[in-house]
């Protein structure tokens, strides 16, 4: 990597550790959190990209450091924090449910001035997400850098992710908000059920576009395939047929896929880009844990 070139693709929400039950009752360890994970799919696609985010000095920011060294995220990103590290109890992954365990932990910690000077200026494509915007001071501070890209002519990409504090009433705004100045949203079933209770997947769809209407929405729906909206287009495209073995992380994998087809292979047709996307998204299904795919590996299963 050049010393002086930044990164096309910054992704800013939280790492943390999986606590992963195991079928026989162990639990597994595993650096994740979608934000970050949607970050290391990125550089692993090939995009140069920044995850910026602040994790702890311990064993457990040790792992996510070093992961992220291996995927090829530019370091000056992350930030190392003397806090308490960001947990998350897997206790189901077929479905996934998650019960998290963050009181003053080090992703509330991020600081974006400490990021490298003229990151902006370099950038192509942020991405807000997940968790950190329903988490207290660090929601305020990202809103604070989506804003500013989004000032700053920056396409901004957004994955709500939906979780259980997303209920609070204090996120809805924030939701809002960051919809609305989003140039992309990937959205699931499960999301669409969190982010507008009640309402049926096509009107709660409809709810979404009229929160952004100049946004293109990725509308991923699992085994069932996934769609493409934008302007007065609908794509659909089938979920590649696998096996599966982990559907933890398929969700960040399609995001990351989605942007990296953008930056990476502008000229390629919207069809073949969903084409792309539910190969990355299928590769990651493949391994056990939130996998980050390579290009090759995607490529392969295209093939």
């Amino acid at each position: 990597m050049q010393a002086q070139r930044l990164p096309r693709y910054v992704v800013f929400g939280e790492a943390l550790t999986d606590m992963i039950r195991q079928d026989d009752g162990t639990w597994r360890s595993l650096p994740g959190g979608s934000c970050w994970n949607v970050a290391r799919v990125g550089a692993r696609l090939g995009l140069h990209t920044g995850y910026a985010g602040a994790v702890s000095m311990d064993a457990f920011g040790d792992e996510i450091a070093d992961a992220s060294r291996a995927a090829g995220l530019d370091e000056r990103f992350l930030q190392r924090v003397d806090a308490p590290p960001f947990i998350a109890m897997v206790t189901s992954r077929h479905p996934p449910r998650y019960v998290f365990l963050g009181e003053n932990s080090a992703d509330l910690h991020f600081r974006p001035a400490l990021l490298p000077d003229g990151w902006l200026e370099a950038a192509d494509f942020i991405h807000v997400g997940s968790l950190a915007l329903a988490r207290g001071p660090l929601a305020r501070r990202l809103v604070e850098q989506a804003l500013m890209a989004r000032q700053a002519g920056k396409r901004i990409a957004f994955d709500p992710n939906f979780r259980n504090a997303m209920r609070d009433a204090a996120y809805r705004p924030t939701f809002e908000l960051i919809a609305g100045l989003a140039s992309h949203i990937k959205v699931s079933d499960e999301d669409l059920e969190g982010l507008f209770p009640g309402l049926e997947q096509r009107d709660a769809l409809a709810a979404l576009r009229a929160l952004a209407p100049d946004a293109e929405i990725l509308y991923t729906r699992g085994a069932d395939g996934l769609t493409l909206i934008r302007a007065d287009e609908v794509l659909d495209a089938p979920a590649r047929r696998v096996d599966v073995v982990d559907t933890v992380g398929c969700g960040d994998a399609s995001m990351a896929g989605w942007i990296t087809g953008l930056l990476l292979h502008p000229e390629m047709r919207a069809s073949c880009q969903l084409a792309r996307i539910a190969a990355v998204a299928a590769t990651a299904a493949m391994h056990a844990g939130p996998y980050a795919p390579t290009a090759q590996e995607v490529e392969a299963l295209l093939d």
